[in-house]
């Protein structure tokens, strides 16, 4: 397993150096990064992996995962990492709810970067209220009319299939459904938003007017997609502290680099202690982030469950990753300057994306609440 590991790793870091970092700073600035780069993806199995096997996945222990994405995050561009790797939120839902026939019919094209997976769970006006999502879906034959509007949908302009949170009953979660809708569907229309950070990544605002989705279509039963979309969530959070993680790893890389070839007042950067301690605290954070990480993991490669307490942990995690992407950038910044307030370095990127890490995925106040929960502090 040790061996598989390290050979996905090498896999990776050659990917990333030669066909991600060299155009990380052009993407951003265009907004956007071919869709030729989802095939490319697909080509080396990065698509598949972590998915299962009966629909052309590529199982893969968390282990794997991790060395996944820390090697996807020496691009320090978060945005990058988002919409390349959206399929990971929009396709467990298909996996795990979707029929045979549909999941034969999607899956493979996703896995293959020949199409592109997106999740629709937040509203204009809901936000991390999930329970109380108001798109609706109607049943009319062998059809669901679906209306309604979703928004900050990363991969939202561009995705083939959108896996899209409904309210087919009443009140609540229990009125939950998903359904699978193509991109092409329709009455379905997208429009694109401009952001702070994760400007590469393609965000846009759905609006459903009368669209007809199959029956066919819906992922697990009726009303039951609550929970179908909450099992979503735990991953997810993983993922994101993951990635915060080590894009704050990127900007110690890059200060550490900066604070030993610059120099001031007759000597190098570093030689200051106001800056050595700046790197320390950085280090230091990021050694606790990534034990914390390699916790949650050895006991998910372990056989641990998604209980009470892991869901709490996870949440912890991803708060705390956060924190420490946002304190990284902060310090990196200062380390570099001027030039860090420049637009092409790793940490003026960092610096705009570190709140996208401090909401997406559940807020840091409500996934605060959501592990007290868990932990029966409520």
């Amino acid at each position: 397993m040790q061996d598989d590991t390290e050979a996905l790793r090498a896999s990776v870091r050659r990917f990333v150096e030669k066909a991600l970092r060299p155009h990380v700073n052009e993407w951003e600035e265009a907004g956007s990064f071919p869709r030729a780069l989802y095939r490319q993806a697909g080509e080396l199995g990065l698509l598949a992996l972590g998915f299962p096997e009966q629909d052309g996945g590529l199982p893969a222990s968390y282990a794997q995962l991790r060395a996944l994405n820390e090697e996807l995050c020496r691009t320090g561009c978060g945005g990058l990492l988002a919409s390349l790797f959206s399929h990971r939120i929009g396709a467990p839902p298909i996996v795990h709810g979707g029929s045979a026939a549909l999941r034969a019919r999607v899956l493979p094209a996703i896995y293959a970067g020949q199409a592109v997976s997106a999740l629709a769970v937040t509203e204009p006006g809901g936000g991390s209220d999930v329970a109380n999502l108001a798109t609706s879906a109607v049943r009319d034959g062998d059809h669901y009319i679906v209306n309604g509007s979703k928004t900050f949908i990363t991969s939202g302009m561009r995705a083939d299939w959108i896996t899209v949170a409904v309210r087919s009953g009443g009140p609540g979660a229990g009125g939950v459904s998903a359904l699978l809708v193509a991109g092409d569907t329709p009455g379905l229309t997208r429009t694109p938003l401009r952001k702070m950070g994760w400007w590469c990544s393609d965000t846009a605002q759905l609006h459903f007017d009368q669209c007809r989705v199959p029956a066919a279509n819906l992922l697990g039963a009726e009303n039951a997609g609550f929970a179908l979309l909450m099992r979503n969530f735990n991953d997810e959070r993983l993922m994101l502290a993951m990635h915060a993680c080590y894009l704050a790893q990127a900007a110690l890389d890059e200060a550490s680099e900066w604070a030993l070839q610059r120099k001031t007042f007759g000597k190098a950067l570093v030689q200051h202690q106001a800056v050595r301690h700046k790197l320390v605290a950085m280090a230091t954070r990021i050694a606790a982030t990534r034990a914390f990480i390699d916790s949650i993991v050895a006991r998910l490669d372990g056989g641990g469950g998604a209980d009470a307490e892991l869901v709490a942990q996870v949440c912890m995690l991803k708060n705390f990753a956060a924190q420490t992407m946002q304190v990284c950038a902060d310090h990196a910044v200062q380390i570099l300057g001027g030039m860090g307030c420049m637009r092409g370095t790793v940490a003026e990127r960092v610096y705009r994306d570190v709140k996208v890490y401090m909401i997406g995925g559940g807020a840091e106040e409500i996934l605060n609440d959501l592990a007290a929960r868990q932990l029966g502090w409520h």
